[in-house]
């Protein structure tokens, strides 16, 4: 579309609004507002406007202003204190400071809307300005009152480095890349150290562009309390009723709980499973002083299930080759005598509990650096001082429903 005629036709310039629904009450929280142009005959996006650098910067900002008060002018209108989603790019907003953005808001805040109802979503992937200047203003929109979402999370491009330095209050997190029921490895890692990011900094996870039930469950299993995207509800012209979905997502969640408790009463009876065994099978073996012909006995007993034997010392340094199950046959890697292991996260803490609870523990799923798969151990206590660790296979894994 030509931007000329989208300026000369401002009338038809309209914000939609897209619903965000919370995982605690199961409601609409909020709205992010989002420019369309009516051409006639349809709504067209105004995304590739604003995206489109090849347009003045004053002629993108004032279309910009022209939805946003139109949006603004609406959510007058309702009492409920719901939450207001603006999208920012992060160059134009600096090349204006905070005329006329903040100009707007404050005007909004005399009648009625006031400055801690705001969430400016922005993305600083391709931010070309002064990084120092950017977290100088957007702290200052803190202290205002304004939260501050950084969006694009998921994406290729994002820059992860940053969000711990600025501390959002939201961080915005793109599914568009889980297209299938099963999401690869890697970004699961991703999604999980950025759950944990979000709770050291105290951020919430906003999942958007959830396009089926299945986005839907991982961004629930992920830590993320708000929830956007087409299977909710799309952009559109109008509010919706705030508890629209709520019997919807009442019965959703509930498969997800039900799921998910039954996948962990799984994994505690394959727990229990690989204790009782690991009992018969140690008292079965435990004249065999030599920790390599003791892991020799275990293998032909877990040939199907492992692919990799080791024990270590309480403080993580092994004292024993690893086992390990090549193409053909077991194979004695005795290079790996003397490996301290401690550094790795929650070996010390699971070593301690061990010893505390006289048991061993299955661990979640990861990617094993050396073989590239994705395996559990299952660790169990020889003694107060040596510890017992099995790689299980994937296929192993993949067998059993509930492993993986």
């Amino acid at each position: 579309m030509d931007a000329l005629d989208i300026l000369t036709d401002l009338e038809n310039v309209l914000p939609f609004f897209q619903p965000i629904f919370s995982a605690d009450e199961h409601q609409v929280i909020g709205y992010e507002v989002l420019g369309r142009y009516y051409d006639g005959s349809e709504y067209i996006s105004l995304g590739p406007f604003f995206h489109d650098s090849s347009i003045p910067e004053e002629y993108r900002t004032e279309v910009d202003q022209v939805v946003l008060k139109k949006a603004l002018d609406r959510f007058l209108e309702v009492d409920e204190h719901l939450l207001i989603f603006i999208n920012r790019d992060a160059d134009l907003l600096m090349k204006g400071a905070d005329d006329p953005f903040l100009e707007v808001l404050h005007e909004y805040e005399e009648l009625g809307l006031p400055l801690n109802r705001y969430v400016l979503e922005i993305s600083e992937a391709n931010y070309k300005g002064e990084i120092d200047q950017l977290d100088h203003f957007l702290n200052y929109l803190k202290t205002l009152g304004i939260k501050i979402a950084i969006d694009k999370l998921g994406h290729e491009s994002s820059h992860l480095d940053r969000i711990g330095q600025l501390s959002p209050n939201i961080l915005k997190v793109d599914l568009r890349a889980l297209r299938s029921n099963r999401a690869s490895q890697g970004f699961q890692d991703i999604l999980y150290s950025l759950s944990l990011l979000a709770r050291k900094i105290g951020a919430t996870l906003l999942f958007e562009n959830i396009e089926m039930v299945y986005q839907l469950q991982f961004a629930w299993k992920n830590g993320g309390r708000y929830y956007q995207g087409f299977y909710l509800h799309k952009p559109a012209k109008d509010f919706v009723e705030r508890t629209i979905l709520k019997d919807k997502l009442k019965e959703e969640f509930h498969r997800f709980i039900a799921y998910e408790k039954k996948r962990i009463e799984t994994l505690h009876q394959i727990t229990e499973s690989f204790q009782l065994r690991m009992q018969d099978l140690v008292s079965k073996y435990k004249k065999q002083e030599k920790y390599e012909e003791f892991l020799g006995s275990l293998t032909k007993e877990l040939d199907s299930i492992a692919f990799r034997l080791y024990i270590c010392d309480e403080d993580g340094f092994q004292v024993s080759p690893n086992l390990f199950k090549g193409d053909h046959e077991w194979v004695s890697q005795v290079e790996y005598m003397n490996k301290n292991w401690s550094w790795r996260p929650y070996f010390l803490e699971n070593i301690h509990k061990m010893r505390f609870e006289k048991k061993g523990i299955l661990s979640d799923v990861y990617s094993d650096i050396e073989i590239g798969d994705n395996i559990r151990t299952f660790s169990y206590p020889l003694s107060t001082k040596h510890y017992l660790f099995i790689d299980l296979s994937y296929a192993f894994l993949y067998d059993n429903d509930g492993l993986l």
